[in-house]
């Protein structure tokens, strides 16, 4: 369900100026050979950029050639703490930028980590491949159809490498689960479910004291209408919805890319949502409950559930005709065929072996250089990127909404 309408000359402008910046971008990128260090930007230093993907990055950084040499953050601590991290672990003290504008500018720079918050995700992404660079990108891919149409078209056309920060499809365990899955063990999938609860929301223990002088509230903002600055929205963002969905965007959307990556069932036809904010009374405006169910057209039903106050009864399963695996734990998952019409045909509790598989970042800097599509390519963030905007429209208009693959559209059912 588009915000907008575009007549055909403004369709048709759009487009050429589009093309216009993609050919520019695949001029100035530079594609580097076997032996050639790769350079790489980080735009977003809080906790996942600094903590998370600069040590990723690094871990592999000698056997695949690489180097973070810039970094960008409007917040002036997340930024130092990324440089100093940067120069720990690389030797070497990174450029620093406040807009990530500057730091694409970069003619030397090859790949780009995004880590940016949620409403960032489809400015940067398309705004990287633009500029000719390949991309790490952090889920959710986007928060609106048109926003996510638009920058999947512009990066499948731009021919850059993006993965999706989706990193359970990295994981030996679900890649073994996937292979029993896709081998036929459990027949032929009926339902998929994850509770996934906990007993404080993730966006509180993100609060810090800021001051507007420490960041660029307006950068931070970025085409969110304006207002007063405000550290709470600034720092725990995850719990407002300007910025984020909540536990759809934030928690889901690992599920729901997790069974396309299973299943094979790659879009929902239907949706529906319901949720609240029924633990915690405050100015964040993200529910702290959610439930929504999604129907797949291959004939089974995806249930999501959220519960932030109690933190209880979390688990992952996936049903079929002739057997259940269960991933609560997401490192030793099991299959049973006890409650099915054969539950003698295995043991009670098969524990499945993981296979061999790249670490997600790993993945990523090998395909920088062979080309090839790494495991959750722009195809796989589009897919969860529908599951996750059908299912927050069905949980903001509280009425069951579909989608339509053909006319890449949500309607009301």
């Amino acid at each position: 369900m588009s915000e907008h309408t575009w007549n055909r000359r403004q369709f048709l402008g759009r487009t050429a100026g589009a093309m216009a910046a993609i050919q520019a971008g695949r001029a100035m990128a530079r594609v580097p050979g076997a032996n050639d260090r790769i350079s790489i930007g980080v735009i977003g230093t809080g906790e996942r950029g600094c903590n998370a993907l600069i040590p990723e990055a690094y871990r592999f950084s000698e056997q695949e050639n690489v180097e973070i040499t810039a970094v960008c953050d409007p917040w002036n601590e997340a930024r130092q703490r990324a440089v100093g991290k940067v120069k720990e672990l690389f030797g070497k003290e990174p450029r620093q930028f406040i807009h990530y504008q500057d730091l694409l500018a970069l003619k030397d720079i090859d790949a780009v980590i995004s880590a940016s918050p949620d409403h960032q995700h489809c400015t940067i992404l398309k705004a990287s491949v633009l500029a000719g660079k390949d991309v790490y990108q952090e889920k959710p891919i986007a928060m609106d159809l048109t926003e996510l149409i638009d920058t999947y078209d512009t990066v499948k056309e731009s021919g850059r490498i993006v993965q999706m920060g989706t990193q359970l499809r990295s994981w030996p365990s679900f890649t073994a689960v996937r292979r029993i899955v896709q081998g036929g063990y459990i027949g032929n999938v009926c339902k998929v479910e994850q509770v996934r609860n906990s007993l404080i929301p993730y966006w509180q223990e993100r609060y810090r004291n800021i001051k507007e002088s420490d960041t660029d509230w307006k950068a931070f903002l970025m085409h969110r209408p304006y207002r007063p600055f405000d550290a709470d929205q600034c720092t725990a963002w995850y719990g407002y919805r300007d910025f984020s969905s909540g536990p759809i965007g934030g928690l889901m959307v690992h599920f729901i890319d997790l069974v396309h990556y299973i299943t094979e069932g790659v879009f929902p036809s239907k949706a529906v949502t319901m949720g609240g904010k029924y633990f915690y009374k405050d100015a964040r405006t993200c529910p702290d409950n959610v439930q929504t169910i999604l129907e797949y057209p291959e004939g089974f039903l995806v249930s999501y559930s959220t519960c932030i106050g109690n933190g209880s009864n979390s688990y992952t399963r996936f049903y079929g005709t002739r057997g259940t695996i269960d991933c609560t734990n997401w490192s030793e998952p099991f299959l049973t065929t006890k409650g099915t019409p054969d539950p003698d045909r295995i043991p009670d509790k098969y524990m499945i072996p993981g296979v061999e598989m790249p670490h997600h970042m790993e993945n990523w800097l090998q395909c920088l250089r062979s080309r090839k599509q790494p495991n959750a390519n722009i195809d796989a963030g589009y897919q969860h990127g529908v599951a996750v905007i059908l299912s927050d429209m069905a949980y903001v208009t509280g009425r069951a909404m579909i989608y339509d693959r053909e006319k890449r559209e949500i309607r009301e059912a």
